[in-house]
């Protein structure tokens, strides 16, 4: 693994009824800060990917999402973490220009500005569509049970090698022991 993509609501935050709207809102899965710093001291790059379809909606401007990716980076510091970059869209219709997170458009995005392979790639995800992106290209996915992930426990057999973990703390264990 060379790089690794995480979705926030529901991967790195908690997921809220109504979404994450200001930095207020924002508060970490347990564990999942930690996640993210033992990812850094190992050398993996670690980014964001992220629909927020709120921008679209009217719920959220730029300068609160600013705020709250902000305090989302500050806290991953402080935990010795790193953050490179956080992608996201607004886009509306997930079959207009296959941009809705995690859609296959903003792996594209992600492959070629860091130039790795898929197959180097892990995307940690909570839902569906994180599965079928990663799937789309060929990179590995790892279904969190947070967030929406329970729910996709019985979706799995449409999907191939995809493994399954509690959180995302109990994810990067796992797979920085191989």
């Amino acid at each position: 693994m060379k790089l690794a993509v995480l979705g926030r609501d529901g991967v790195i935050n908690q997921e809220r009824s109504g979404g994450v709207i200001t930095s207020d809102d924002w508060e970490p899965v347990p564990g999942s800060l930690d996640g993210i710093a033992r990812l850094t001291r190992a050398g993996i790059r670690v980014v964001v990917a992220t629909n927020q379809h709120a921008l679209r909606d009217g719920d959220l401007d730029l300068d609160k999402l600013h705020d709250i990716h902000e305090k989302m980076l500050r806290l991953v510091g402080e935990t010795g973490g790193a953050i490179d970059a956080i992608f996201f869209s607004s886009t509306g219709d997930p079959d207009s220009h296959g941009k809705r997170q995690p859609k296959v458009a903003l792996l594209e995005q992600i492959q070629s500005r860091y130039r790795v392979e898929y197959r180097d790639m892990v995307v940690f995800g909570d839902q569906r569509e994180d599965l079928d992106a990663a799937s789309q290209v060929g990179a590995q996915a790892v279904l969190v049970q947070t967030g929406h992930g329970r729910k996709m426990l019985g979706e799995l057999h449409r999907y191939d090698g995809v493994t399954i973990y509690s959180d995302l703390s109990a994810a990067v264990e796992a797979l920085l022991q191989r």
